[in-house]
């Protein structure tokens, strides 16, 4: 399995980044997705928004409350894609953004759930 993060890059506060996960390697429709990611410092990486298939074309996602109303996680089982849209950024959302995927459909917001990880994507918002 494959998991590969693009997107991140440098932008002022208030600035807004788009962040791709390409996954590859299997069929992952039913599974649970996930963003994290770990700030400077940080000995874990943090739970930021997470996505399930729930029929159809329609998904269910829940969010961190840091990041409620400003991020958006989206996925494209055609295009084996999951995305964050990451709007009215902060110098808090400075980090390392990985993308995950859980062997299983159920949502988590544990980082030790999730089995396949990318190697992540910076993210840095000035002031």
């Amino acid at each position: 399995v494959l998991v590969e993060e693009s997107g991140g890059g440098l932008v002022q506060a208030g600035g807004s980044l788009r962040l791709s996960c390409e996954y590859s390697g299997r069929t992952f429709t039913r599974a649970a997705m996930g963003w994290f990611r770990q700030a400077p410092g940080k000995e874990r990486p943090e739970f930021v928004a997470n996505n399930k298939w729930i029929g159809g074309s329609t998904y269910y996602s829940d969010y961190a409350d840091s990041v409620k109303g400003r991020f958006t996680i989206s996925r494209d089982s055609a295009q084996n894609t999951l995305n964050l849209q990451m709007n009215s950024l902060k110098p808090e959302d400075t980090a390392v953004y990985y993308c995950a995927i859980r062997d299983d459909e159920t949502m988590s917001t544990m980082p030790s759930q999730f089995e396949y990880w990318g190697q992540g994507t910076q993210v840095t918002v000035s002031e």
